[in-house]
């Protein structure tokens, strides 16, 4: 019986890990719940599930992992206001089932070097199918990762023709159903960048091996190249199900937790290579990550700057990207130890510069 404390129990990823637990109560105790507003759907979750230890807010969320007995935190905060729990989590020794990939990213170094080999454990769907890829051979024998992205709803675009996406459009992916700030950023491809960021982080593989793939039927999830020339592939439906429950019990996998794969029916699977001409957000996340210190920090809140803009209407959809470079570049990141004040003044500065630009 594993002792589970959810943060952000009640957005997409809080509400699919209560479907897992619920259907495996024999496997997972629910000892701890946290939101960041909807307190009436916590207090519901907390009657259902038995649970006592409550949190509203990131910091008290916080505060929450310290103080409760568990054996695994699921990070699905959205943000980087995630950083203060997934460091408390791994300061007191608790497993991280990590879906809030800011705080690993803008963290970088201050969260790598306190967490000890296995302790976190990728939820995002593409870093588990690393994962689970890497299982089939050593480090040692890694040629490259492959992440695969589905593309967005904007596939095959121009730039002129990006000049015309609608805040509507952006929100409309082909696959996932996620927030504002997420699926824009899947658009943007964004996202596709700060997952580069988080593989290189992980795994502790090098930029130059560490590739994009566009496959739109988003059914193999990621990819390992080995040196003899093999590739491993994790293949499943589009059900983040899956890479959750891995996240709350790994390396064990849970039964029937989603549907599998029908091969006795005739599909074809198609790969494509990223064009970074019209999509620059990859080229620069690894730009970013290789930077390392505050740099990631400042990519991801002048993000949130631009995507908030878009928004608004204050600027196009192809400026998102273009105001984030040019924060970036703007950026002199402080030399030492990185640390949490840093990380703080870092991105104050940057949401200040792109409010600027933005205005």
């Amino acid at each position: 019986m594993r002792k589970v404390v959810i943060l952000g129990s009640t957005g997409s990823i809080g509400e699919q890990a209560l479907e897992v637990i619920r259907e495996n109560r024999d496997r997972f105790e629910v000892v701890g719940l946290a939101t960041g507003s909807k307190e009436a759907r916590l207090r519901e979750q907390a009657t259902e599930f038995g649970v006592e230890h409550l949190a509203l807010g990131a910091e008290r969320a916080e505060e929450l992992v310290r103080s409760v007995d568990a054996d695994v935190v699921l990070n699905g905060i959205t943000g980087s206001v995630g950083l203060g729990p997934t460091l408390a989590a791994l300061e007191t020794g608790k497993t991280l089932a990590l879906a809030n990939k800011e705080s690993l990213i803008v963290g970088g170094d201050l969260v790598t070097r306190i967490a000890t080999p296995g302790q976190i454990v990728p939820v995002d769907s593409e870093h588990s199918a690393i994962a689970q890829s890497l299982t089939s051979g050593s480090r040692a024998e890694v040629r490259r990762l492959v992440l695969t992205a589905s593309g967005g709803p904007f596939r095959g675009f121009s730039r002129e023709q990006l000049m015309q996406v609608t805040p509507a459009q952006a929100l409309a992916h082909p696959t996932w159903d996620m927030g504002r700030v997420v699926t824009t950023n899947s658009a943007t491809l964004v996202n596709k960048g700060l997952e580069v960021i988080e593989a290189h982080l992980l795994f502790e593989v090098p930029y130059e091996q560490i590739d994009v793939v566009v496959h739109p039927q988003s059914m193999v999830h990621s990819m390992v190249e080995y040196l003899d020339g093999s590739t491993i592939a994790q293949a499943s439906i589009p059900d983040m199900k899956l890479p959750i429950a891995l996240g709350l019990d790994w390396p064990n996998r849970v039964p029937r937790v989603t549907t599998p794969l029908d091969w006795s029916k005739p599909a074809s699977w198609t790969f494509e290579p990223l064009d970074e001409s019209v999509f620059g957000a990859v080229a620069l996340a690894k730009k970013v990550g290789s930077a390392h210190g505050t740099y990631p920090a400042v990519f991801n809140a002048a993000n949130e700057q631009a995507v908030d803009a878009f928004h608004d209407g204050k600027i196009r959809f192809d400026q998102i990207v273009e105001i984030v470079e040019r924060v970036v570049d703007a950026h002199d990141a402080p030399s030492g130890q990185l640390s949490r004040a840093a990380l703080t003044e870092a991105e104050a500065w940057a949401r200040r510069t792109a409010d600027e630009l933005l205005s």
